[in-house]
């Protein structure tokens, strides 16, 4: 088993979405091999869900995140997961510090919707299905 982990700040938009979308893309192409989960380089929301407007955009593309609960990554984690993938440059910057595989989700940084409008969550949500697909024919190997 593979174990890929989704960083963010907070744990509540954009990591939980690409948690989320990856996960669906790697069942839909047949990988049963690699767990997806996320977290944040924060912990202020640890036990809370997502950002009901980062679920909502979800369930607007057909996918669901109500299971999701919010978790602050822990350092121990850099020797049990294969691969991290930092949302932005830095969230990048602050992984790096550690021994594990660190790298960015997509080619550029996923901006953070939190302080925007909804439209913000689908653009989120389109850059991140887009670099899924690039993540999910990496992981085919």
């Amino acid at each position: 088993m593979r174990y890929v982990e989704v960083v963010c700040t907070g744990n509540i938009c954009r990591s939980p979405i690409g948690e989320v979308v990856l996960r669906a893309k790697l069942a839909a192409a047949g990988i049963d091999d690699v767990t997806v989960t996320s977290s944040g380089t924060g912990g202020w929301h640890a036990g809370d869900p997502m950002d009901p407007r980062a679920a909502a955009a979800l369930g607007r593309h057909g996918y669901d995140g109500s299971a999701h609960r919010a978790r602050q990554f822990r350092p121990a984690w850099f020797g049990e997961r294969d691969l991290i993938l930092a949302m932005d440059a830095g969230h990048y910057a602050e992984l790096k510090t550690g021994p594990g595989t660190v790298e960015m989700f997509a080619d550029a940084d996923v901006p953070d919707p939190y302080y925007g409008d909804d439209e913000g969550f689908d653009e989120v949500l389109l850059q991140i299905e887009q670099a899924a697909d690039v993540l999910v024919d990496r992981l085919r190997a």
